[in-house]
Parts: C-alpha cells; structure tokens; sequence
C-alpha cells in the first residue's frame, strides 16, 4: 500500500496552503504520516550534525542504512536522535505532500530546518514523487512583473531534483491571496478566487 509523508509548515493554523494539502491528503489512497512543522518545529542543525556529514563524505557512505555507524560522540547520537525519526519518515514515503507558503520571496524557516535536518551528502530518493502546495500573497507566475522573484518553487524544484535526485516534483500554488488583506489589490479580488478554485481543482490531480 503506497505511504504519504504529508507536511505542513504554515505559520497559519488556517491557511490556503493547508487547505491545498489537506484536499490532497483526503484523496490519498493508502497509508499516511503527517508532520505539522510549524505547531512541532524540528531544530536548526548544530555542529555535531555537520560533523556526521564529513564523516559520511570521508567514508564515503550514501546508503541511509548506514548513516548511524559514523555517529560515535555524545554529541552526534544527540543530533542523530533528532535526525532519525524525521529521516524515517522521509524514507518510508512514496510520495511526499508539503504545503509550502512563500515567505519572502522564499520558503518557511520550518521547512528549511526539517529540509537540513533529513538531507545528507550524495543522497537520492530517486522514485518518489514531490507533491507541493503552495500560497503566496502575490502573483509569481511566469510571466509576470514579478515571477524574477520567485525563490519558492525554484528553490524547491532546484533543490529536490539536485540534490533528491527526483525529477517528478508537481507544484499547485493559490496565489493573490493577501488580495483578502491588502487594499492595494483589492481589485483582484476575482483573480485570487479564480486562483483558489484552480488550484483545488488541481491538487486532486497533482499524483
């Protein structure tokens, strides 16, 4: 029975990019994890995480079977504590759901510390498939005045597939919804909810 890892890293409890993830989640036909990185926060890496890295590199281990047998110090059994659970997880899915709104052009630094924390030299999850649903409060489609700025899904595509090794990533994004707060688009009103009513459509088809 195929396994999702579901993500959520809104800082939002009611958020366009949750509501995006959970529609999927509904459809998914098998087994599910679900992670909320936001209300659980993993911690930012520390040294003795860097230093599994450089050991993994020097003994030249890729197999995440075998990442714990350079884990030796207090230290890093301290760090692998955090690392294995999150890392299992990971493993353990066919496919991994994220909702991801952009924040600052970019992503949120919830995900950015899970991302740190499961990823590791010369490693690839060839075979899965990345499913991300996105908000942002402006348009960055292509195109657009300010598509340059979109450090989200490039950032995420670039990511997964450089360093995941995994091609087959689909992103489904809401976009315009500060149009809801921000009076300066306020008369694209129509547009976000085109937007939103897109992207539901979509997310059931994203895999």
């Amino acid at each position: 029975m195929p396994h999702l890892l579901h993500l959520d890293s809104s800082a939002r409890r009611s958020s366009f990019s949750r509501e995006l993830s959970a529609r999927y989640a509904a459809g998914w036909p098998g087994t599910r994890t679900y992670r909320d990185l936001a209300a659980d926060p993993v911690p930012v890496i520390g040294e003795a995480w860097t230093e599994i890295c450089d050991a993994l590199l020097t003994e030249g281990i890729t197999d995440p079977a075998h990442y714990a047998d350079v884990v030796t110090t207090p230290g890093q059994r301290k760090a692998w504590a955090v690392v294995e659970p999150l890392l299992a997880e990971l493993l353990e899915a066919d496919v991994v759901l994220i909702g991801a709104p952009m924040y600052n052009f970019s992503i949120p630094a919830a995900l950015k510390a899970w991302i740190d924390q499961v990823t590791f030299p010369k490693m690839s999850l060839r075979g899965r498939r990345f499913v991300i649903a996105g908000a942002r409060g402006g348009t960055y489609a292509e195109g657009t005045p300010r598509a340059p700025f979109d450090h989200h899904e490039r950032y995420l595509r670039d990511f997964i597939a450089g360093h995941y090794d995994v091609d087959d990533v689909r992103f489904v994004h809401a976009e315009l919804t500060n149009a809801l707060v921000d009076p300066h688009l306020a008369a694209r009103e129509g547009e976000r909810i085109a937007s939103r009513e897109a992207a539901l459509e979509a997310i059931r088809w994203a895999g």
